[in-house]
């Protein structure tokens, strides 16, 4: 069933002085739903543009693009989003950051302790309830966005740089996590990374884009996300083929780096 479908979406900006700038030309796509979709590419390709439009944050120049069945023209509930800073209320407890969404709601009080209780078993902060948000350290900090965004029951999930703030170990628990909450909510989701490693592991589908202006450059079908359900992240990661996958993904990007560079120099 498609979730999400994306038409020939173009997006231009006006810059101060009057110049402007093609953030994204042409890019069109669909996801099923339940698809896990990790995005790729180098600074300025328009990631966090395309991100953006999804949830209904910038509104694009032209093209159109529907979740289920109508048409994005805004943010709704329908999309829930964790930000790289976990764009929490560092003042309230840790419940209470949770459950905002459902307070502004005025949804049930007993229903929304409820839910509380179960999304914190979820992401590993059982106990952790009563505890100011501003103590958590920065990987538990994202755990509670997670939990915020996932008790509103959105049925698309976007994530931009969620883990790219954190250490590695870190990191790598908060992908297993991702993985998780993938499968057993069967949630489609979309993260941005710049880290190729991490796109790998995640992304069930995987676009590569290219910049200026952004757009899709090459898709990959993969099967380490279905496998680090049940498997260590580092095992996969010692794979050929997730090897082989990395330096030709690399070297892709390398090559735009150096392509944006040398335009760059002849223009100056």
């Amino acid at each position: 069933m498609k979730d999400l479908v994306v038409e020939n979406l173009n997006m231009i900006f006006t810059m101060p002085s009057g110049d402007t700038v093609q953030a994204l030309k042409d890019v069109s796509f669909t996801l099923e739903k339940g698809e896990l979709l990790a995005v790729l590419g180098p600074s300025g390709c328009g990631k966090t543009t395309l991100l953006n439009i999804v949830a209904g944050f910038n509104h694009p120049t032209s093209g159109s693009i529907r979740h289920g069945d109508h048409e994005i023209l805004g943010p709704g509930v329908d999309r829930g989003m964790v930000f790289q800073q976990g764009a929490l209320f560092e003042w309230l407890t840790v419940e209470d950051n949770v459950n905002f969404g459902l307070r502004m709601k005025k949804a049930d009080p007993i229903d929304t302790a409820r839910k509380v209780e179960e999304w914190l078993e979820i992401v590993g902060l059982q106990g952790f309830g009563k505890t100011p948000t501003y103590q958590l350290s920065g990987g538990m900090q994202q755990r509670v966005a997670l939990a915020r965004c996932l008790i509103n029951d959105p049925d698309l999930i976007l994530m931009d740089e969620p883990l790219g703030a954190l250490d590695a170990l870190t990191r790598e628990k908060m992908q297993s996590l991702v993985l998780k909450i993938w499968k057993e909510t069967g949630k489609t989701i979309i993260i941005i990374t710049h880290s190729v490693e991490e796109a790998l592991l995640l992304g069930e589908r995987l676009f590569v884009m290219a910049p200026r202006p952004g757009r899709l450059h090459k898709e990959y079908h993969l099967p380490f996300a279905e496998q680090g359900l049940n498997e260590d992240l580092r095992e996969i990661k010692k794979q050929d083929d997730f090897a082989e996958n990395r330096e030709e993904i690399l070297t892709m990007i390398w090559n735009m780096e150096e392509e944006i560079m040398g335009k760059s120099e002849t223009a100056a």
